[in-house]
């Protein structure tokens, strides 16, 4: 083993990167510091620094679980509330 090389290659850490830009979509207040954290785990693989791109790929996917959840939540939300105004609409239109 030369000086200087890791004796094991580096792991994989998946950056979540896709779920945290399908987020934006969703719910973009919580999905900037998703995509912030996501772009700093490839530079510290890079570095070697595995325990701080760990630390930064689950910030990621933390935040970007949040803000599929509660972008979810306030899409089903609002179509409800459309589906809801469509059938009072209906209603008071056929009752003239």
């Amino acid at each position: 083993m030369q000086p200087g090389y890791p004796s094991h290659p580096p792991q994989e850490i998946n950056n979540n990167m896709t779920m945290s830009i399908v987020a934006i979509f969703l719910f973009w207040p919580l999905a900037i510091p998703a995509i912030m954290n996501a772009s700093k785990v490839n530079p510290l693989l890079q570095q070697g620094n595995y325990q701080a791109a760990q630390a930064a790929a689950a910030e990621s996917r933390k935040w970007s679980k949040l803000a599929l959840i509660i972008g979810i939540c306030l899409w089903a939300v609002s179509l409800i509330c459309c589906v809801i105004s469509f059938i009072i609409s209906a209603n008071s239109a056929s009752s003239i």
